[in-house]
């Protein structure tokens, strides 16, 4: 039994041997295929690294495009939203079309003392105060002819007044919307007028500058009326002319109406830039160019006008006016058309009205400066037997006094103050170059004069 058992046993031991040291040469050779496979993959994975990186930045940029888009479409929601919203506004709030007709929360320039004319240049103006109605106060300048502006210099508010009642015209000039009377534009036509030998009265309807009040129309006329009552009841004989500008010539034919109605109108009208009615006028604003073929665009945004008591109707009111008229528009106004102007000179022609001048000067802004000059021959004096009207001109030469304000010729009022007739020669002798003079024009005439503008050097 042993016998046969010892080979048994060793036969297992060898068996055990070799199982197990061939289970250590098949754990090697698994362990080398896994290292085989292991770097197969790696090797066919390095190539496949920068496709990765690639497809991920493909990822990222479409990401940022989608985000882009998604950004761009909400901005244009946004602006679509706010493009339907503000029309129902304006319809719920008429307010708010006030405000933008007025604009006289723009007070440009800004930081200015209006009780300080000085500080502008104007060194012969006077500031003070009129109260034409309970609760409500203007200002108001009175700028003198330059040729005072030394005897002028710490006068007080007497010697303004007194100083009406000189042999001087006055013109008393209503501003247009927007800013105060002491904005850039406007003191420098008060200068030009100044030289030429003008009172110049001037102020800031209720709401605009230092006044107090709330803007309205009626409120605005009564303003005026009020300032010219004032300047009337000091000036005497003197010839007084009333000039509108942009919304200031819806005041001015509201007030000379008015005035002519009482038989007491003013000796002429200077309307620049004038716009038919108010409706017209924004109908044509460069504003309403993106909403005007919005369907109802007369319901959402000119009726509340209309049911504000804002009209400013000057082809109505010019109907009715007994005085001179002169239009001074120019052809290239990018706010108010210059067929507007046109239609409010066409409507002052009345069969009753025949004797009376009217007349319309156009220029092109492009080719001219505001304000370079007006003839002192435009405004007749009570010698004169017809009406005449500024014209402005593009060059002009003068003496300068101190902060380089020009002078007047001393004999650029010769002829009218004098007393003698009104002649045909009126040149000013401070004017010469590319002026335009305008003649007298005797009897009615509704003409319109283009003014060549200087060359383009």
């Amino acid at each position: 039994m042993r016998k046969r058992t010892e080979p048994v046993a060793l036969e297992h031991e060898r068996c055990a041997a070799s199982g197990s040291s061939s289970s250590g040469s098949a754990a090697a050779a698994l362990d080398a295929d896994c290292r085989l496979k292991q770097n197969l993959r790696l090797a066919g994975k390095a190539p496949a690294e920068p496709r990765c990186a690639a497809d991920a930045g493909m990822k990222r940029a479409l990401g940022r495009r989608k985000g882009l888009w998604f950004r761009l479409r909400k901005i244009l929601l946004c602006v679509l939203g706010l493009y339907v919203a503000i029309p129902f506004l304006i319809k719920l709030c008429p307010g708010i079309q006030a405000k933008l007709i007025f604009l006289n929360f723009v007070r440009v320039p800004y930081f200015i003392d209006l009780k300080k004319p000085q500080d502008q240049g104007l060194n012969h103006t006077c500031n003070y105060y009129l109260q034409p109605e309970e609760d409500v106060t203007i200002g108001v300048w009175h700028t003198v002819p330059a040729v005072w502006w030394k005897d002028a210099q710490g006068k007080d508010q007497m010697w303004y007044e007194d100083a009406l009642a000189t042999s001087h015209p006055i013109i008393l000039y209503l501003h247009g919307n927007a800013g105060t009377r002491g904005g850039d534009h406007r003191v420098e036509l008060y200068k030009v007028l100044s030289s030429l030998g003008y009172h110049v009265v001037t102020f800031d309807y209720r709401g605009w500058g230092d006044s107090v009040g709330t803007p309205s129309e009626r409120g605005m006329t009564y303003d005026a009326l009020h300032v010219f009552d004032w300047i009337k009841a000091r000036s005497g004989d003197n010839p007084v002319y009333i000039w509108g500008h942009s919304l200031g010539t819806g005041v001015a034919t509201n007030l000379v109406r008015r005035l002519c109605e009482r038989e007491t109108p003013p000796d002429a009208l200077i309307l620049e830039s004038p716009f038919t009615n108010i409706r017209e006028e924004a109908k044509s604003h460069p504003f309403s160019v993106i909403y005007r073929y919005f369907p109802g665009f007369d319901w959402f945004f000119l009726d509340p006008i209309t049911s504000s008591g804002i009209k400013f109707a000057n082809d109505e009111n010019v109907k009715h006016i007994s005085c001179s008229l002169l239009i001074l528009h120019a052809e290239d106004d990018p706010v108010v058309p210059f067929q507007l102007g046109r239609k409010v000179l066409t409507g002052s022609r009345q069969p009753n009205l025949e004797d009376l001048k009217r007349r319309m000067m156009s220029w092109r802004v492009a080719a001219t400066t505001k304000y370079s000059c007006f003839r002192r021959s435009s405004f007749p004096s009570k010698n004169c037997g017809h009406r005449t009207a500024l014209a402005p001109t593009t060059a002009t030469r003068a003496t300068t006094g101190p902060q380089g304000y020009p002078h007047p010729h001393p004999r650029a009022q010769e002829g009218h103050e004098a007393g003698r007739p009104c002649s045909r020669d009126h040149r000013d002798p401070c004017v010469h170059e590319r002026t335009r003079a305008l003649e007298c024009q005797h009897g009615a005439d509704t003409s319109i004069t283009t003014i060549p503008g200087p060359k383009v050097r």
